[in-house]
């Protein structure tokens, strides 16, 4: 079973031409995991993008994550197929449950086993959730077994540093993947990070992501541009001091930026 990976590229708002020149300069650039979802609508042009790029399907991990549409357990398996054919592999690396989506109708125990299922048949070599918080990700373990989580995909940025949930789940032994990790670009313009950044000579965003990478997270970050690819990737060699983590510890404000109400849980 592969790790996964401390650092892809994330594909959440981008669709059509957009998505397909994002990812192929991902590749192109040296990025070799790739996030996408059933709700973001663009898996077909994941796909398109990743066999044109003429990257061996072994060296990728690609994730895509299940929309509350197709949790019960008649349309899980169905509906991964359905996502495998877009992205033109026979397998996805991980798949996780998209939100919690309490009160949606099918039980947690049901979508899990379902999702079970799924890596079962070989259709994902992982499997996963995101969004949960501790008590929902407990209930996760109690239906599909302990070790069998490979990771909560969850929103963390220097604003939002989640410590309660981060570390039951580094207990738990399940990776914690940090998704918004510069908050919408709002921590871009954070003038604590910024005099980090400029003692680095690095940038804001990579000063962002090496924080996470140093705490032990994987990120996904996104990016349209070419350069802003490349130079996200040079976070994974920023080695950040004591000091400056202590810094960026202190910008903790709870600023979560994704909340959709009947989705998401009660945070911890």
């Amino acid at each position: 079973m592969n790790p996964i990976p401390s650092f892809g590229v994330g594909t959440f708002r981008l669709t059509g031409q957009t998505v397909i020149d994002s990812v192929r300069n991902a590749l192109d650039v040296g990025y070799r995991a790739i996030d996408t979802a059933q709700i973001y609508g663009n898996e077909a042009e994941v796909g398109q993008a990743i066999a044109e790029s003429g990257v061996p399907r072994a060296d990728l991990f690609v994730t895509t994550k299940i929309w509350t549409d197709n949790y019960g357990r008649a349309k899980l398996v169905p509906s991964l197929r359905e996502s495998l054919k877009k992205l033109r592999t026979d397998h996805v690396d991980l798949t996780l449950i998209h939100w919690p989506a309490p009160g949606n109708g099918v039980e947690l125990p049901e979508f899990m086993e379902a999702l079970a299922e799924a890596k079962a048949l070989g259709l994902t070599r992982q499997i996963g959730i995101s969004n949960f918080n501790i008590e929902l990700t407990r209930q996760a373990i109690a239906a599909v077994g302990k070790g069998e989580i490979a990771t909560n995909q969850i929103e963390l940025s220097p604003y939002l540093q989640g410590h309660k949930l981060t570390a039951f789940l580094q207990e738990q032994g399940i990776q914690v993947t940090s998704y918004m990790t510069l908050a919408y670009g709002k921590v871009l313009k954070d003038p604590v990070l910024a005099r980090i950044a400029d003692k680095h000579q690095a940038t804001v965003a990579q000063v962002a992501l090496a924080w996470a990478l140093q705490l032990g997270y994987a990120v996904i970050p996104s990016s349209t541009k070419r350069e802003n690819l490349v130079s996200n990737l040079l976070a994974r060699d920023l080695k950040l001091d004591a000091e400056d983590m202590a810094l960026i510890a202190t910008l903790e404000r709870n600023g979560r930026e994704v909340n959709p109400e009947g989705l998401a849980p009660a945070w911890d």
